[in-house]
């Protein structure tokens, strides 16, 4: 787990897991973070439903929309804009979007660190257009491991047809995304998924798992399909993590994956260098692909 979990008390108010607070820079710092890199950000990021990890004073947790945890209708004001989406109970929640920077800026203001986000966009809220594999090490795995691992995961998706591309995440792992039309909707995407990676893991069964369970992890890697349902999310390349010495999720070429020594490519304290990085990835992460079969 990425952080230990705080007991909540008796009678308090947030449904969610609550985390401590790792030191982070100042709430002006990040929102100054999003304002510079939000035109990079953006073409992934606007018109997708949110899920914000916010940090309040010594605890963080997920503001899965407006009001999970209860924030209260007034808290997420324009330019962060609200879409009501059904929900599998029958009820509809207001889910917070952006739709340009002055939005990133605000979600920030609003104590927002890490900025992640549903694979569709609030236009076709039922037709995802991203597939998203997260490579999980499990305990004694080491980032050489992983590396080798996301090589492998983009080699068969190619066998299949499918162009890819690699997130350096911030953490442990790394995510490979795979963009496509929004034409299927989310049983055929999170079929997809799933297929795919039981079939990897099948195949390469000392090196990938899709256990669940985490003692049978240990010694390998999950392939995480489960981001691929609706109402999963996944963290925004460019964003920011509430980690230790604020690392950066980083869009990366394949070649800069090879040499990677772990899935830490730039910190909050590399933003001055971010410019020329994101030089080298124009058309990252954009394919006109449809699923196999489709």
């Amino acid at each position: 787990m990425r952080y230990a979990r705080v007991s909540k008390a008796p009678g308090k108010r947030f449904s969610e897991p609550v985390y401590p607070r790792p030191a982070l820079p100042p709430r002006e710092a990040i929102a100054n973070y999003y304002r510079l890199v939000g035109p990079l950000m953006l073409p992934f990021l606007a018109r997708r439903p949110l899920n914000l990890f916010r940090c309040s004073g010594e605890r963080c947790f997920f503001q899965r929309n407006r009001d999970h945890p209860p924030t209260g209708e007034g808290f997420f004001r324009e330019p962060i804009r609200q879409f009501p989406i059904a929900q599998k109970n029958g009820r509809t929640e207001a889910y917070l979007y952006v739709e340009d920077v002055e939005g990133m800026i605000a979600c920030a203001e609003a104590k927002a660190v890490e900025l992640h986000a549903w694979g569709c966009r609030i236009d076709a809220v039922e037709r995802p257009d991203r597939v998203v594999i997260d490579l999980d090490p499990g305990e004694g795995v080491d980032f050489g491991a992983v590396r080798e691992g996301a090589l492998q995961v983009r080699q068969s998706l190619e066998a299949v047809g499918l162009e890819s591309w690699a997130l350096l995440t911030g953490g442990k792992g790394v995510h490979v995304v795979v963009p496509i039309r929004p034409e299927a909707e989310w049983d055929t995407v999170f079929n997809f998924a799933r297929t795919f990676c039981t079939a990897l893991a099948g195949l390469l069964p000392d090196r990938f798992t899709v256990a669940l369970p985490k003692p049978q992890r240990r010694g390998r890697i999950f392939l995480d399909y489960l981001r691929n349902q609706r109402t999963a999310t996944a963290i925004m390349p460019w964003s920011l993590r509430a980690r230790e010495g604020a690392p950066i999720a980083v869009p990366s070429t394949w070649q800069e994956v090879e040499k990677a020594e772990s899935a830490v490519a730039m910190t909050f304290e590399d933003l001055a260098h971010l410019p020329k990085r994101a030089g080298k990835l124009r058309g990252w992460g954009s394919s006109d692909q449809s699923l196999p079969g489709l």
